[in-house]
């Protein structure tokens, strides 16, 4: 360990009468990808604390300072991740402790676009608050959490309908790339009525930030939103950052008694950060190279969603998750599906014949379901569910044209209503949930067309019938033996 006693520019007074502020440091011994060893803070610094690399005028080649985390610590010395791009580093450079202070959220990051210290990406920059939002917070006691609250609206039908999110609830939203996760949180979060919404946009692609941010919500959207960004070319340590600062900031206005709906896009990103960070700490890798302990990180973060405490407003979340190749076996899916409310699964089969968003619903499911309908809602729901199962299993029995109108009543009814409720499920609209379900009672309504085609089918179920009947008379009758 050095020290050296630095005085500030800023002081007050005489400096005869001011303390000299001491600064630790130590040396780099070690640089290996965005790790970096350092030989001196091993018994000064805690994990993650907060390191800095400054340019020295003898050290040409650093033209800005770099910062970065500890996290791994042994008796000899201490392991950081870079935020930055570590080229240049040399063994020997001096490496400082820095200050650490935490995030203050406040009013006035709502409808900007934040990076992983708060700081604005689009211009001007926003206050700060008074209130700490640390980073690494525990969630509320589970015996003291309140129940799951009233349903939220999030302008798609689909959910609203079949896949309620009440307040407080964790849903996951999994799907493949390009199958439109981004622009569903997108709907979502322009239609909510929560108080505030809080987007993450880990690891995603920088071309589609602004895309999402000035296309997809718009100035509407970005009304009641906070949107935190790292992406997919930036360090695991940033990307991990990012996402807890998110999580921070949520916490603080739920702490204010608000209703915020959380959308996190995406936790494989955020587990795949975070996997890079523990293997350079010395972790030992398990499943898909994961080691052991991001699967307890994923655990910890969903948790801090969710209910609050009596008094306080709650965390409403989706997480969305990449599956390759549409495995929902994968280790991260496989185990966000465990510690979650429910699923909405965006199948690439149904986004290719043109519906979005792409929801399988015979393969989603909302767990606040069926205590968040009345028994009438249920009835509608179970109804259609019964419908569109019969149908899709069907399918090729019916594209083929070997089903034969008449020979099952479900699946008639199936056929006739499917397309409607096709359309149902690809509607977007900033509608009450009481009003989607008026509309999703109006396709089963019985009107003159309706009446008038269900008669046309049962006539022609008939006819068909009769005419199979008489065909098989004539049959036996040609090959009838003569009398003797």
């Amino acid at each position: 360990m050095q020290t050296e006693t630095v005085f500030s520019a800023f002081d007050q007074g005489p400096l005869e009468h001011q303390p000299p502020p001491v600064r630790v440091w130590g040396r780099i011994s070690q640089v290996q990808g965005q790790a970096i060893s350092i030989k001196g803070l091993n018994s000064f610094a805690g994990l993650s604390a907060l390191i800095r690399v400054e340019p020295h005028e003898n050290e040409g080649e650093n033209t800005a300072a770099m910062s970065g985390e500890v996290i791994s610590l042994t008796d000899t010395q201490a392991v950081a991740i870079m935020y930055d791009n570590p080229e240049g580093l040399r063994v020997g450079q001096r490496v400082y402790l820095d200050k650490d202070s935490p995030p203050r959220p406040c009013e006035d990051w709502i409808g900007h676009c934040l990076n992983y210290k708060g700081a604005a990406i689009n211009a001007p920059q926003p206050k700060t608050g008074t209130i700490d939002a640390p980073l690494q917070a525990a969630p509320p006691p589970a015996i003291l959490r309140k129940a799951l609250g009233e349903r939220l609206q999030t302008g798609v039908a689909a959910i609203d309908c079949f896949l309620p999110v009440c307040e407080g609830q964790r849903m996951g939203l999994f799907a493949g790339s390009g199958v439109g996760k981004s622009t569903l949180l997108g709907a979502i979060a322009k239609s909510s009525n929560a108080d505030v919404s809080i987007i993450a946009l880990i690891g995603e692609r920088g071309r589609e930030v602004r895309h999402f941010v000035e296309d997809t919500l718009g100035p509407e959207g970005m009304k009641n939103a906070i949107v935190f960004v790292a992406t997919s070319d930036e360090p695991s340590a940033i990307k991990m950052r990012t996402a807890l600062l998110a999580m921070a900031t949520a916490e603080y206005f739920r702490d204010q008694g608000k209703q915020v709906m959380f959308l996190f896009d995406s936790l494989t990103r955020y587990a795949e950060a975070h996997r890079d960070i523990a293997l350079s700490a010395g972790e030992v890798p398990s499943l898909r190279a994961y080691p052991p302990s991001t699967f307890r990180a994923l655990a910890s973060y969903c948790e801090r969603s969710g209910p609050g405490l009596s008094g306080s407003g709650d965390i409403s979340a989706i997480f969305s998750v990449l599956v390759a190749g549409s495995d929902m076996e994968e280790p991260v899916a496989d185990m966000v599906r465990g510690i979650l409310d429910g699923h909405i699964i965006l199948d690439r089969e149904i986004a290719e014949r043109g519906r979005y968003p792409a929801i399988n619903l015979r393969r989603s499911v909302s767990r606040s379901l069926p205590d968040a309908a009345s028994p009438e809602e249920n009835k509608l729901l179970m109804k259609t569910r019964r419908l569109v199962t019969k149908y899709e299993e069907s399918q090729t029995l019916i594209q083929a044209g070997l089903y034969a109108a008449g020979s099952d009543p479900v699946l008639d009814e199936a056929i006739f209503y499917y397309p409607a409720i096709e359309d149902f499920m690809a509607s977007i609209e900033p509608l009450e949930t009481l009003s989607w379900f008026t509309r999703l009672a109006e396709i089963y309504a019985p009107t003159p067309a309706v009446e008038d085609e269900v008669s046309r089918k049962e006539t022609a179920s008939k006819e068909a019938l009769s005419e199979e009947i008489v065909s098989s008379d004539n049959t036996a009758a040609r090959h009838k033996l003569p009398t003797v």
